[in-house]
């Protein structure tokens, strides 16, 4: 019996792959559990079409993600924060603050988790790194002043 695999099987293959099995393992274990389906011609051609239907999504998605990457490398957000005698700020700027700065300022909403820096705790001009999708990283820089 000829099956393909829609998740990875340790010992068989991974997912994609067209592999011959024997009946019972394919019916019982492989096709019930939910880990492959039987080998059809229309099962094949419709795995093909959402294979080729999610690479131009992924392009598409990649392409998006270039542009607000260059996007974000001209851009310059301001951060005003309550500071010390000595210049030190109250506390640090967080990546919360950060994120929601671009957001106010700039239009561009971007998760916090994905935001790369250091702990900020003085004024001044700092890049800030955005891990994206596809190993797709860009640079930003805050500008930290005081009240």
């Amino acid at each position: 019996m000829k099956v393909l695999l829609i998740k990875d099987v340790k010992g068989l293959g991974k997912a994609g792959e067209v592999k011959e099995v024997k009946d019972g393992y394919g019916n019982n274990f492989l096709i019930g559990k939910g880990y492959a389906k039987a080998a059809t011609t229309e099962v094949l051609r419709k795995f093909e079409a959402d294979k080729k239907k999610q690479a131009e999504l992924e392009k598409y998605e990649v392409a998006s993600l270039q542009k607000l990457a260059e996007e974000l490398a001209k851009i310059r957000v301001k951060i005003v924060k309550q500071t010390g005698e000595s210049g030190a700020l109250f506390g640090s700027v967080t990546k919360d603050e950060i994120a929601t700065a671009l957001k106010e300022q700039k239009g561009i909403e971007i998760d916090k988790k994905i935001l790369e820096t250091e702990a900020i705790k003085t004024t001044g001009i700092y890049d800030v790194n955005v891990k994206l999708k596809h190993g797709i990283s860009a640079k930003f820089e805050i500008e930290v002043a005081s009240v």
